[in-house]
């Protein structure tokens, strides 16, 4: 009888530990790792009554379709979870969030074109990642961002025609990656993985098969062979144009700026203007060709050939006036921070408002000037001298400015 209870107590210890699904085997590794084999059983969905201690989980070529949030509530232990061949089309965010001692991810060879990238956060152990022959046609360019451990990621055979720059960053751990077989389109929106691919000591498994699909001049070119002179980054270049050609004006200053950019492909410009009391960004010109504004409760007008004006500039308009230059291969700014100052002594004024500001050290800023990138700050100042009030030959008060430019030496244009 004693040696009969000894079974049965054993056995009340170890059941729990070696609960198994009629479908799957388990038994205990070497290692201690409990293993749960499940593949090639037809199976439709992830099977219940699997041990919480499970560290291996084989669910490999079955008829899974489906991905639920609480598909592996049962296993918070696995390191090592195996889904390839399967028909996986459906994935529903949290599904891997819990498995936080995943190590392995095989996902190969299903049906999967979304895929809930948060997860991937918590994984940060995750060393091996197979994602390839699903149909993925686009990654955000932080999907891998959390995974610090991550040595092999396969991407290979799925639908991708781009991929975000900044994709393999802060991936230090990265010794092999797979991206062949993706119909990408060889704009320049890619040219940055030629340059990473130049500098990587990562191994990029049939780099040759990384063809171009698109464009037709590029076709069956591999992505590493890109033309350098196809993609050119920007250049930008910021002038200042005045209306002050007298120096009596009677209907305010109208502040102009002119963007010059240069890039292949062609640059678009976009403007950040910054000021005590708003921020403003413009992406693209809001006057059309006959003079109409697309927006008309703006007071900054920007034009197709890069130029912003700001009729009756006041002082609430005074800020920071940014020039951004955007095309595939990055983004170029530079900018300028606009002062205007008044008084009937305007170098004083200057100089009172900006001590740093040196009166002797300005030169005067006349139409088409630009500034100069050897200044040592981006202050463009407008000085203007307004009297109080100027008598008419009558003896009547006459309103008027008298209005001068300096830009000076602290407060140039940049070129980039």
């Amino acid at each position: 009888m004693r040696p009969l209870l000894c079974c049965l107590g054993l056995a009340a210890l170890l059941g729990p530990c070696l609960a198994c699904p009629s479908a799957c085997s388990c038994s205990t590794k070497k290692n201690g790792r409990l293993l749960a084999e499940c593949a090639y059983k037809d199976l439709q969905e992830v099977p219940e009554g699997l041990s919480s201690n499970v560290t291996i989980l084989t669910l490999s070529a079955n008829r899974i379709g489906w991905l639920g949030q609480g598909s592996f509530t049962e296993v918070p232990e696995v390191q090592s979870l195996w889904l390839g061949y399967n028909q996986i089309g459906v994935v529903e965010p949290g599904a891997f969030a819990l498995l936080v001692h995943l190590k392995n991810l095989d996902l190969s060879h299903n049906k999967i074109a979304d895929f809930p990238w948060q997860d991937l956060r918590n994984l940060s152990g995750l060393q091996i990642l197979k994602m390839n022959n699903n149909r993925l046609a686009g990654l955000p360019w932080d999907a891998f961002r959390f995974l610090k451990d991550l040595r092999s990621l396969w991407l290979n055979d799925n639908e991708l025609t781009t991929l975000a720059e900044g994709t393999f960053d802060n991936l230090p751990s990265l010794s092999q990656l797979q991206i062949f077989n993706n119909p990408f389109n060889c704009s320049c929106k890619v040219f940055w993985l030629k340059k990473w691919t130049e500098k990587t000591s990562v191994s990029i498994t049939k780099g040759g098969s990384t063809l171009c699909v698109a464009p037709s001049r590029l076709k069956g070119r591999a992505v590493t062979d890109i033309p350098d002179h196809h993609c050119i980054a920007p250049s930008v270049q910021l002038t200042y144009l005045s209306n002050l050609d007298n120096t009596v004006m009677y209907d305010g200053l109208t502040l102009t700026l002119h963007c010059s950019v240069a890039g292949s492909p062609p640059p678009e410009i976009r403007w950040k203007i910054q000021t005590s009391s708003r921020r403003v960004e413009i992406n693209g010109p809001n006057v059309a060709r006959d003079g109409n504004v697309k927006q008309s409760q703006e007071r900054f007008l920007v034009f197709k050939n890069g130029t912003m004006a700001i009729p009756n500039f006041r002082k609430e308009d005074e800020g920071i006036y940014t020039c951004l230059a955007v095309n595939d291969v990055g983004t170029r700014d530079v900018s300028v921070n606009v002062a205007l100052a008044g008084s009937e002594n305007p170098a004083e004024d200057l100089l009172q408002d900006d001590p740093q500001a040196s009166h002797l050290g300005g030169r005067s800023c006349y139409k088409g000037d630009e500034m100069d990138p050897s200044g040592a700050g981006e202050k463009l100042v407008i000085v203007y001298h307004m009297p109080r009030e100027s008598k008419s030959r009558s003896g009547g008060v006459v309103p008027q400015a008298h209005l001068g430019t300096l830009l000076l030496a602290l407060g140039i244009v940049l070129c980039y």
